[in-house]
């Protein structure tokens, strides 16, 4: 059971690691400074960041580790995020590539919302 359940993480990072790439050309597209970053050739981790304005960055990073997102503000750690609820908020960034006319809701804080219109 427990060799089953490390291919299909291994799966899941390799998913989501070339899920990363793509959606860092689409949001580079669209005008977002992006980078995205992997290690080795066997894709099992990646690093990806993207500006959504000035001093507000996203960075995701996902390995065989865990997944793992934070939300920069003018160099200052907001909000750290991992696992399932950081690949939701993933969700949230790739909403701006697939409707960038649309209201996106990014976390700022749990509280609050940011609210972009692209």
């Amino acid at each position: 059971m427990f060799l089953r359940l490390a291919r299909q993480h291994q799966q899941v990072v390799q998913d989501l690691v070339m899920s990363l790439q793509a959606l860092s050309i689409v949001l580079e597209q669209r005008g977002y400074p992006t980078s995205c970053y992997t290690c080795g050739d066997k894709i099992k981790s990646a690093s990806f960041m993207v500006s959504l304005g000035e001093k507000h960055l996203i960075r995701f990073l996902v390995s065989d580790y865990g997944i793992t997102w934070m939300e920069i503000w003018d160099d200052r750690e907001l909000m750290k995020l991992e696992g399932a609820e950081a690949i939701n908020q993933l969700q949230e960034l790739s909403d701006i590539a697939k409707y960038p006319q649309q209201k996106i809701h990014i976390v700022k804080h749990p509280q609050e919302n940011i609210h972009l219109l692209k």
